[in-house]
């Protein structure tokens, strides 16, 4: 591991410094505001074929250093992620601009810095050192970058890949660089993920005067009932490999603002994250049935943003544990919590999917930041996952 820890400490300032950059430009999602240039800038000058893909209003790119190895074999790697970040938040809230770089207290401080532009900058660097070292390596690393996973994600990866397969390139290996650590660099990597079904429900009532309650139809007294029984529902007690699916209402409006006016219909937003024990259509026609129970009249507009999906096995997942144990001496664990991430429209290409990347504590929150010590140990992390796939005596 000695081994391991002199080559993080020599890639601590190179991630740091790429890092520095891709935070300073300003990339809210789904806009890339230039970090794709420069990171395309960077894996040509190593020798990757860039291919810029945008669609719509989205910058994507795939970058392939290497000839690929043959049908069926693990000989090939791609690193995944994305440049687009979330809205800043309030800015007062910030210890500093969101948009400049800052170290304090051995962390770098920024919106991206955790999720995950460090992960990037981590990812090239070892990319670079790694064709540096075995510029003939057999296999392909590739890279898939997108700037729409924090906001719609419709022109992002899922259009990326479907380009891919159209024109014949299998997805057998990627790593995607979502920040899965818990409280320590590498104790978690994500295996999978639930799948997440967004619904707005529309509820209709009559508008009318809050002391004539018989002359309306007070539309929040039916959908608060039915958000309750669906608020209290017990889906499912997940498995050995999934938590157990969840629903959470994330906003609901009515009203004109007026005291002594009874609304006229109302609006709620509402998300699953559910694991293989339920369907789609089952958790839709529980929520028709509760609003229906409830005396709501009710329209419902559904959005599925991805399936389940879990990597079981393989040649990846045992690559991120041996490299992971390499340079820092975990034993790390693998999970399918948290939230979606640009894996789910990787898997059903058929490839196995891991997410490495930074400790998640302060991922969308103010004040987002990453320990300057892991920048260093993320980038061997990733080269080692490389050499393990790529290189038959590692």
């Amino acid at each position: 591991m000695s081994t391991h820890l002199a080559v993080c400490a020599a890639y601590e300032a190179e991630v740091l410094a790429l890092a520095e950059a891709l935070i300073e430009r300003p990339s809210v999602s789904p806009q890339d505001h230039g970090c794709q240039e420069l990171l395309l800038a960077r894996l040509a000058r190593c020798g990757f074929e860039v291919e810029r893909m945008r669609f719509g209003e989205v910058d994507n790119f795939w970058a392939t250093h290497g000839e690929g190895g043959s049908a069926g074999s693990p000989e090939q790697l791609i690193f995944a992620g994305h440049t687009d970040v979330v809205p800043a938040g309030p800015l007062a809230d910030w210890i500093s601009p969101p948009f400049e770089p800052t170290i304090r207290d051995g962390n770098l401080y920024g919106r991206g810095a955790a999720d995950m532009k460090s992960s990037l900058a981590a990812m090239v660097v070892a990319a670079e050192r790694f064709v540096a070292n075995h510029p003939h390596h057999p296999g392909t690393l590739a890279f898939l970058v997108t700037s729409d996973e924090e906001a719609d994600a419709v022109d992002g990866t899922v259009r990326v890949v479907k380009a891919l397969r159209e024109r014949g390139v299998e997805l057998r290996c990627c790593v995607v660089g979502e920040p899965s650590s818990t409280e320590r660099l590498g104790d978690v990597v994500r295996i999978g993920r639930r799948g997440s079904l967004g619904g707005t429900a529309k509820v209709a009532g009559v508008q009318g005067h809050v002391a004539y309650p018989h002359q309306a139809v007070n539309p929040i007294h039916s959908a608060a009932a039915a958000l309750h029984a669906l608020a209290g529902a017990c889906w499912d007690e997940g498995d050995r490999d999934f938590p157990p699916t969840t629903f959470q209402v994330s906003n609901i409006h009515a009203g004109t603002g007026a005291a002594n006016v009874i609304p006229g219909e109302l609006e709620c937003r509402f998300n699953f994250r559910f694991n293989p024990r339920q369907t789609p259509a089952r958790l839709q026609a529980e929520v028709a049935r509760a609003f229906t129970n409830a005396g709501a009249d009710c329209t419902i507009e559904w959005r599925l943003s991805g399936m389940p999906f879990i990597t079981r096995g393989g040649a990846l997942i045992a690559a991120a544990k041996r490299a992971i144990s390499a340079v820092s001496g975990i034993d790390t664990q693998t999970s399918t919590s948290g939230g979606t991430s640009d894996g789910r429209f990787i898997a059903p290409a058929g490839a196995q999917v891991v997410e490495l990347g930074p400790v998640n504590d302060t991922i969308h929150k103010v004040n987002e930041r990453i320990a300057v010590a892991d920048l260093g140990p993320l980038a061997r992390m990733y080269e080692h996952i490389a050499e393990l796939l790529l290189l038959p005596t590692t």
